[in-house]
């Protein structure tokens, strides 16, 4: 029989639908259960494609016996921590602090009212691994609770204190220290950075391995303004390791989650949204300061991994492939030698050897596609000219990619998320300028379209739609990413009503988040009460910290606009990050850049004439770390950086900074030139 997480719509709340354990979603009815019988809450959480959760369920929520302690003892609450980040982050912060780590499935024990008292992680059904078995914490607590209950209650508020304090001590409200010079403050931040390069595999540190694009964006940012090779070749061997690795899917495209070794070789072999988007973007970058062929592959290929597998058919971007099929971690994307063998032929030779496919094995007696080499080089191996191979290697690829597409696929969360579909949505686009390839921010524009059908309301926006129905508020991330996305939908288009949004949603945040005692963003808004502990985000996270999202967008509309409240908000936050910014760079990356950015001054380019739209797509193409693009449009003369520059019928290209411009030239060369002229001076 099922239970009541049958009606919700999230698919890591329905896979537990069918448990004995008598499930509530997070909702008031399980909290005035708990108060009205005096029962603790077991708060479960987790998500569709997480593999240990799917493991904790099979071995202690569908067994009948474990199941009816826990509906004896307790009340029971899952929760898909995507859905409802802002459970998650109070109750990973409690688990942190009581065992020094966290990760999902999460359990936490509860007050009746939400305060947390003790919690883990996976836990087995049997003593091992150095934990407790379920069953025993289970009754552990429950006794605990009876016989201890002030000390419990006691411990309890001591908890909720420190998870109050949290976010403080990464604040500072002294300015910056104006002796300290940019350029020393963009030594420090890169030798923050370089401490950690894997210079051998590309990346930071060991095993597991993410991709770290806020500290990949911040190296690119860091070459632009200081001319350090070291900094773009470590950003661009990371792309490229990555690009090659297991990582990355070598037949469809796309990238999984994280890599369990150090050279990206086995990955955990869940695809997230939200990691393919922030991956386009920094491949678009990379595109545009190198003009690697690896990386516009690699765009391109994501790009038709997102429309093939996680686009809905009416537009909207899908959350997450699982890691598991039929019960197996991976087993729909690895491959024996024997099979390659009989589908290719006598092209498997070439192909086993590029791809390092051998008769043991490269992971688990099976095989994950990477390349140990660059193709070219097989091109000398085998005297062959570089299309020959790369016609005759996508060939192989095809016929071995229509033979897993009869494979069973792993499980698809389909549900639709605001910030990670706005994350998509700006992938898009940063796509499409860095390519110049206009169907990329159509396809933007199309879903940015289809997402103000599926999450905005009359009073507010939804974080989550399926299936026709909206769910849960929107929080803090998805905001900012909207914002985010608006202001790259702009820079594409020329469009302002992206602008007018961007500015609407600013001004909607800043009433129900903004709180003005210290000058940050609450995650959660003003009128949601569900929650026990309004918490800011600081840190980036799997997607970036989205304070640091919002200083930087204040910024840009400050200067836009030359709205002066704009800029003091977003001078103020970063000035009380910078800190920890300086010691903590891999954490604060996305903060990191805005630091040097903020410090640099935005570039702002103003292009007229009868061919400014040309010469706009042209400008897009070329790599600065933060700038604002206007063709000129009489609709808009009251932008200061407009001022003056009336239309003609010659393309004039206006290169300024704080709206004081230098001679406008004529062509892209000259506004090149311009550009690394102010650079060299900055040196």
């Amino acid at each position: 029989m099922s239970n009541r997480l049958i009606t919700e719509t999230s698919p890591y709340l329905l896979q537990h639908a069918y448990n004995p354990v008598d499930w509530y979603a997070w909702r008031s009815e399980a909290f005035l259960k708990a108060q009205a019988e005096d029962k603790l809450i077991l708060v479960s959480i987790g998500y569709s494609t997480c593999h240990w959760c799917h493991v904790m369920e099979h071995e202690s929520f569908e067994d009948e016996e474990v199941a009816s302690i826990m509906n004896e003892l307790f009340v029971c609450i899952k929760v898909d921590r995507e859905e409802r980040p802002d459970v998650d982050m109070i109750y990973m912060d409690a688990v942190q602090m009581i065992s020094g780590s966290g990760g999902w499935p999460l359990n936490c024990f509860l007050l009746p009212d939400g305060t947390p008292i003790y919690g883990g992680t996976y836990f087995p059904p049997e003593e091992r691994y150095g934990r407790p078995s379920w069953r025993q914490l289970l009754l552990n607590i429950a006794k605990s609770y009876q016989n201890q209950r002030s000390d419990v209650i006691e411990q309890a508020q001591r908890l909720k204190a420190a998870i109050q304090n949290n976010e403080k001590r990464f604040i500072s409200n002294l300015p910056i220290d104006e002796t300290n010079s940019v350029l020393l403050d963009i030594s420090k931040l890169y030798n923050s950075l370089h401490q950690n390069f894997d210079t051998r595999n590309g990346g930071f540190g060991g095993a597991p391995k993410f991709p770290q694009t806020p500290s990949i964006d911040l190296l690119y940012t860091i070459y632009y303004y200081t001319n350090d090779q070291q900094a773009l070749g470590h950003a661009s061997l990371s792309l490229n390791k990555m690009i090659s690795g297991g990582i990355y899917d070598q037949l469809r495209g796309g990238f999984a989650r994280y890599a369990t070794d150090a050279a990206w070789l086995v990955p955990h072999f869940e695809k997230m949204l939200y990691d393919n988007a922030l991956i386009l973007r920094s491949l678009a970058d990379g595109y545009r300061l190198t003009c690697s062929n690896k990386f516009k592959k690699a765009i391109l290929e994501t790009l038709g991994f997102i429309d093939a597998e996680m686009t809905h058919f009416q537009g909207g971007f899908y959350t997450a492939l699982d890691a598991d099929s039929e019960g197996i971690e991976g087993k729909f994307y690895v491959w024996y030698k024997e099979e390659i063998d009989i589908l290719l032929g006598p092209d498997s030779k070439l192909f086993c050897e590029v791809y390092n496919i051998t008769e043991k094995g490269n992971w688990e007696e099976v095989n994950i596609l990477y390349l140990p080499l660059e193709i070219e080089e097989y091109c000398r191996i085998y005297s062959l000219e570089p299309e020959q191979i790369y016609n005759k290697i996508e060939s192989c690829k095809q016929i071995l990619l229509a033979e897993r597409n009869k494979r069973i696929h792993p499980g698809l969360d389909d549900k639709i998320l605001m910030g990670w579909n706005a994350l998509m949505i700006t992938g898009l686009s940063e796509a499409g300028q860095a390519l110049g390839d206009a169907q990329f921010n159509n396809r933007a524009v199309i879903n940015y379209n289809k997402g103000i059908e599926y999450f905005k309301t009359k009073d507010y926006w939804y974080r989550s739609y399926k299936d026709g129905k909206q769910s849960y508020q929107a929080m803090l991330d998805d905001y900012a990413y909207w914002i985010e996305a608006c202001v790259s939908l702009h820079q594409a288009t020329q469009d302002i009503l992206y602008i007018s949004d961007a500015e609407d949603m600013l001004e909607y945040v800043h009433k129900h988040f903004y709180d003005e005692t210290d000058g940050y963003f609450y995650y959660t808004s003003e009128d949601q009460t569900d929650i026990i502990i309004r918490k800011k985000e600081l840190f980036d996270n799997a997607t970036p910290s989205a304070n640091a999202v919002l200083c930087r967008m204040f910024y840009f509309m400050g200067v836009l606009k030359d709205n002066k409240r704009y800029l003091n908000i977003s001078e103020r936050m970063i000035q009380g990050m910078e800190k920890s910014i300086i010691l903590y760079p891999t954490s604060f990356g996305y903060w990191a850049k805005n630091l040097v950015i903020m410090n640099k001054g935005i570039e702002e380019i103003v292009i007229t004439g009868k061919d400014k739209l040309t010469v706009t797509k042209e400008v897009l193409k070329l790599y600065s770390p933060f700038r604002i693009v206007i063709s000129g449009d009489s609709k808009v003369k009251e932008w200061p950086m407009l001022i003056g520059k009336d239309e003609t019928d010659e393309t004039l290209i206006y290169f300024c900074k704080e709206y004081k411009c230098q001679e406008p030239v004529h062509n892209l060369n000259e506004l090149i030139e311009l550009m690394n002229e102010r650079i060299n001076n900055a040196l």
